[in-house]
């Protein structure tokens, strides 16, 4: 039997190739790593070399995965990410034990981080530690104390709190001055900014166009993108045209940064996002998913204050 431990190429490129592949950008990459660019592409080089066949392929100012480079990035993510946190874990632990909290990718950075320096201040006596991953957790194995996930009702697991139901709606930058992507002329003459997850068609173009009635129309242009939290910074950045998830978006739409670009209604999906907690809680715990409630019915979602303050009377 081949020695599969040989067979495999360096960590530090598989970690490089990770990097790039969670930003799609080499120079945002090498800002993550702390390396110049050039040396994060020499790693790419490296790995390339190593492995035999091409990763990325580069276009003028763009990168994008080969099929081997896609499918290479899909799974050493999640296991660098699985190996970082037992990593984690196994670090002798301060005083204070910090509470973990775990999100997938796109709600950490769309719907975590932008609430956490509030809560800092509000509470700077609790300790938090934010373990982005889109994998799924065992929150006992793992020392996980809350997590909060997307899915089907009846696929939350017991004892799952439902923060907020899902639905979507196109966005895009107001200086795009997009107001009806479902028009045809508009259609035309705009770039779809598309969520790169054949395993979620829910949240792609295709199912949302057909939902509008559009015929086969074709945009000016789509750009694909691995993470969600990338198609919003897209759409930030004036590139295109998202589809929004409605609840991760609202704070961008309410500040201007991101403006409506339908005149249809929101669109439900099946999905919804739970909060699951470990059996048992720490104090500061406690603090910090009581937070996560209370965020959770100001956002707008079906939690109101009133059930908010209820749970937290029957939990606390």
């Amino acid at each position: 039997m081949a020695n599969r431990l040989l067979d495999l190429p360096p960590l530090d490129l598989l970690r490089s190739l990770v990097a790039v592949g969670r930003r799609m950008s080499i120079t945002l990459a090498a800002q993550d790593m702390c390396v110049t660019q050039s040396a994060l592409s020499r790693q790419i080089q490296a790995l390339e070399a190593t492995l035999g066949y091409r990763v990325l392929v580069r276009g003028h100012r763009s990168i994008e995965f080969t099929a081997e480079g896609r499918r290479l990035f899909r799974h050493a993510d999640a296991m660098l990410e699985q190996l970082g946190e037992v990593v984690a874990s196994l670090r002798p632990g301060d005083a204070r034990q910090a509470v973990t909290i775990s999100a997938s990718i796109g709600v950490t950075a769309l719907w975590i981080l932008p609430r956490l320096n509030a809560f800092q201040q509000a509470a700077p006596q609790v300790d938090v530690r934010v373990a982005a991953s889109n994998r799924f957790v065992d929150l006992e194995r793992e020392q996980v104390d809350l997590s909060l996930r997307y899915c089907r009702p009846q696929d939350a697991p017991e004892g799952a709190l439902r923060l907020f139901d899902e639905s979507l709606v196109p966005v895009a930058h107001p200086a795009l001055a997009v107001s009806a992507i479902e028009d045809a002329a508009q259609l035309r003459k705009q770039v779809l900014l598309e969520f790169d997850d054949v395993s979620r068609p829910w949240l792609q173009w295709p199912a949302w166009l057909r939902g509008a009635g559009v015929g086969r129309t074709r945009p000016k242009g789509v750009l694909r993108f691995n993470q969600y939290d990338q198609v919003v910074q897209a759409a930030l950045a004036g590139q295109g045209v998202a589809l929004g998830r409605l609840e991760l978006v609202r704070p961008l739409l309410e500040q201007g940064k991101l403006a409506l670009a339908s005149a249809l209604p929101a669109t439900a999906s099946d999905y919804a996002y739970w909060l699951i907690a470990r059996s048992a809680l720490s104090a500061d715990a406690v603090v910090v998913r009581d937070w996560i409630v209370e965020e959770a019915a100001r956002s707008g979602g079906p939690l109101n204050a009133r059930r908010a303050a209820r749970h937290k009377a029957r939990a606390g």
